[in-house]
């Protein structure tokens, strides 16, 4: 059982565990639940983890897509499960950035800027898919968007 967090110490041991991948939907459920004082300093230092969080993880499953691809070998069903991987770690992340304990104008914020990289990183499949002459990649990519969040 994980602990709701609601001081800033709390918040970063959460927040570790969020980063190291540790029991998901538990550490997931604790962060909706958890509350901050939104206050100077706090807010700012609470913010840049969360962010820095996210952006590891991201990373993280950008870099693990990269690898499932290169293994895919062109095999159809090694491609789909690489992108709905990604898809299901981008929404975790927007569902992990979208909290409670934040500020709507700040959540919102947050978000989005989750929202904008999961479009980037579509459009950047479907600009590479395009190169497949077959059209077979595109196809792929586009019914299997890795922006359904």
């Amino acid at each position: 059982m994980i602990a709701v967090p609601h001081t800033y110490a709390e918040w970063a041991r959460i927040l570790d565990l969020f980063q190291s991948k540790s029991n998901d939907e538990t550490v997931l459920k604790a962060m909706q639940q958890g509350t901050i004082e939104w206050q100077t300093g706090v807010a700012e230092r609470f913010s840049r983890r969360l962010i820095d969080a996210v952006n590891f993880r991201m990373n993280a499953a950008t870099d693990k897509f990269q690898r499932d691809l290169s293994r895919a070998h062109g095999q159809e069903s090694a491609v789909i499960q690489a992108l709905l991987a990604l898809r299901k770690e981008l929404s975790f992340l927007a569902k992990a950035i979208n909290l409670p304990a934040l500020p709507a104008k700040d959540r919102n914020h947050y978000l989005g800027l989750v929202v904008q990289k999961a479009d980037e990183i579509q459009k950047t499949l479907e600009d590479s898919a395009r190169k497949d002459h077959t059209g077979k990649l595109a196809s792929i990519v586009r019914n299997h968007k890795v922006n359904r969040l």
